[in-house]
């Protein structure tokens, strides 16, 4: 009779574990294939590695066309995005603070000091291009540490701040003005939303000027290979959230919103940029 008590004891035993064995694995799956629960973000490991916010990413990528549209190196996007990340955590906020109330945007610019106008300093392209313009005018910038260089254009109260943010900067800089490729990845869920191709094309010229393109159903096929095709390629990426972009391929490599697993290879072709935007979801 005892004997048969520890079989019966061991098979319980066993069965027990058996069940918890089960109970895990479908609690991963389903945390894997829950929308609910995925972390919306976007990793640049560029130059290091760093994670900013969606709508954060898409403001970098913003800063970095404009500074790729004007020719400048990836140096001068690095110093703009830690002097963003310092100044507004890389959104465009409508207020300032008690050192400068009438601060506003991307960079905080301050109206009062030549900036432009309020309605100017709250658009992040022309934020943008009057940041640059007052970078350009550092003599030797490129090779500046990166807090001296913003520091120079902001004249911040507190000017050893910028330096926290540089290997962010660096690492987005990296991937958005196109100098690394395939390697910003955004985790994001399906979109609720269908995507336009139009007002994609119409964002990624505002940002980048206007690149030659053309439209196969649902996706967006643009003219550009070596740097600038990855700097787009980025851009896409970094903005898929906001435009419901579910695929971008460019040079061998595609990235998939819904694999979520960052760029994979694939028979995409150079000298082109494809971004394929999300149908209406379905009833």
């Amino acid at each position: 009779m005892a004997r048969r008590r520890k079989w019966r004891h061991r098979i319980v035993l066993l069965l027990t574990l058996a069940m918890v064995a089960g109970g895990i694995y479908t609690a991963v799956a389903f945390v894997q294939r829950s929308e609910v629960l995925i972390t919306e973000r976007c990793t640049a490991v560029g130059a290091g590695s760093a994670e900013l916010a969606t709508d954060q990413a898409a403001n970098a990528g913003l800063i970095s066309a404009v500074a790729v549209r004007r020719g400048l190196p990836a140096r001068a996007a690095s110093i703009a995005l830690a002097t963003a990340m310092q100044e507004s955590k890389l959104r465009n906020i409508g207020h300032g603070d008690q050192a400068g109330p009438d601060s506003r945007g991307l960079f905080q610019q301050r109206p009062t000091q030549g900036w432009g106008t309020t309605e100017q300093v709250m658009d992040p392209y022309h934020a943008s291009n009057a940041f640059y313009d007052a970078l350009v005018k550092v003599a030797g910038y490129e090779t500046l540490d990166i807090t001296v260089a913003a520091q120079r254009v902001q004249r911040s109260a507190y000017p050893d701040a910028y330096a926290q943010h540089e290997a962010m900067a660096r690492a987005f800089a990296a991937s958005l003005t196109g100098q690394t490729a395939a390697d910003l990845d955004c985790t994001l869920r399906d979109p609720d939303t269908a995507g336009d191709t139009a007002a994609t094309q119409e964002r990624l010229s505002e940002d980048f000027g206007v690149l030659p393109a053309s439209t196969e159903g649902n996706t967006l096929v643009l003219d550009a290979e070596g740097t600038q095709a990855w700097a787009v390629a980025h851009w896409a990426v970094a903005n898929a959230k906001a435009l419901s972009i579910t695929e971008v391929q460019t040079d061998g490599q595609s990235w998939t919103r819904q694999a979520r697993n960052g760029w994979q290879s694939a028979e995409a072709p150079a000298g082109q940029v494809r971004v394929t935007v999300a149908e209406a979801p379905k009833a």
